[in-house]
């Protein structure tokens, strides 16, 4: 089975596109506050038996956070991977447009590892592409994959993550290239259309994280999901734990992602590692799925919070 980990995309910056992300963090979203609900985030997800920690340097001071925590709390096994590719333009503001400016370039490469390393030290175990398509090209820059290999070289994973309609390609191109050492993707009940490429994957003996399990919030109880409500209380449990079930429960995830944002959040979301999932829940919540184009298309208009 499947490991949880936590994803710091909504505890790094103030704003995000999670739906209820404003609820979450209120009114004061100062660094310091921000940065004292991320360690209180860490610390539980910590004693609730989390060992993986996802960040970015798109997150806005996500990995800075991350770091802080690791250094003054020195937790044993701690598995942190980290992405490159995005830079944070908001400039800790919630509604900014654009939040973050995508450059997969190998100059941005060589910088962002730096500036990865100098917040994360040598805890940085896997480093990934961040949110590669066939439009930007990475997956074909000679000199990126080149500064890549390298890297692996040098003892760090390294891992690619892909977003959009064009998932499930670019991971089989990922593949083709026999670089990585894991994939990271989106896949939920509503959004399963990866799962050939995931399961290819994993058989391949990459590292399979899965984000947005939640759909971003869509799946969390913060969105009308009759069928998931009642398939919830039926097995006792919160609609968000079910969801993350679903995809605890598929043999070729690996490390499968909370966003969570406050400790409640994360205390529901760990609820998940104590249902049984089913071939009956697999038929009664087949009806949620979404044709691909149309999932992307509407989590392309949730508004950042």
């Amino acid at each position: 089975m499947a490991s949880l980990g936590l994803g710091l995309a909504a505890l790094g910056r103030p704003g995000y596109l999670n739906l209820g992300h404003a609820e979450d963090l209120g009114q004061d979203r100062s660094v310091a506050t921000l940065r004292r609900r991320a360690h209180e985030v860490l610390d539980a997800a910590w004693e609730g038996g989390i060992h993986h920690f996802d960040a970015a340097r798109s997150y806005g001071r996500a990995e800075e956070f991350l770091g802080d925590w690791l250094r003054s709390r020195e937790p044993a096994g701690v598995v942190v991977s980290s992405k490159w590719g995005y830079v944070y333009t908001a400039d800790w503001q919630v509604d900014a447009d654009p939040p973050e400016v995508k450059h997969h370039d190998v100059e941005t490469l060589r910088r962002q590892y730096g500036e990865t390393r100098e917040r994360l030290g040598d805890r940085l175990a896997l480093y990934a592409i961040h949110s590669a398509t066939p439009e930007s090209g990475v997956l074909e820059n000679q000199a990126v994959l080149d500064e890549l290999r390298q890297l692996r070289n040098s003892g760090v994973r390294v891992g690619v993550t892909v977003s959009g309609t064009s998932q499930r390609g670019t991971i089989e191109r990922a593949l083709e290239l026999g670089l990585f050492d894991a994939v990271q993707a989106t896949w939920n009940l509503l959004e399963r259309s990866a799962e050939p490429a995931l399961q290819a994957a994993a058989g391949a003996g990459l590292t399979v994280y899965v984000k947005e399990a939640l759909a971003n919030g869509r799946l969390a109880g913060r969105e009308a999901s009759p069928a998931l409500a009642e398939a919830a209380a039926a097995h006792g449990t919160t609609p968000d734990a079910l969801a993350l079930a679903a995809v605890l429960a598929r043999p070729w995830a690996g490390v499968v992602l909370s966003g969570a944002a406050t400790v409640a959040t994360l205390e529901s979301n760990l609820r998940a590692t104590h249902v049984t999932w089913t071939p009956e829940l697999d038929e009664r919540l087949a009806e949620l799925r979404e044709d691909a184009d149309a999932y992307w298309e509407r989590r392309s208009t949730l508004p950042w919070t």
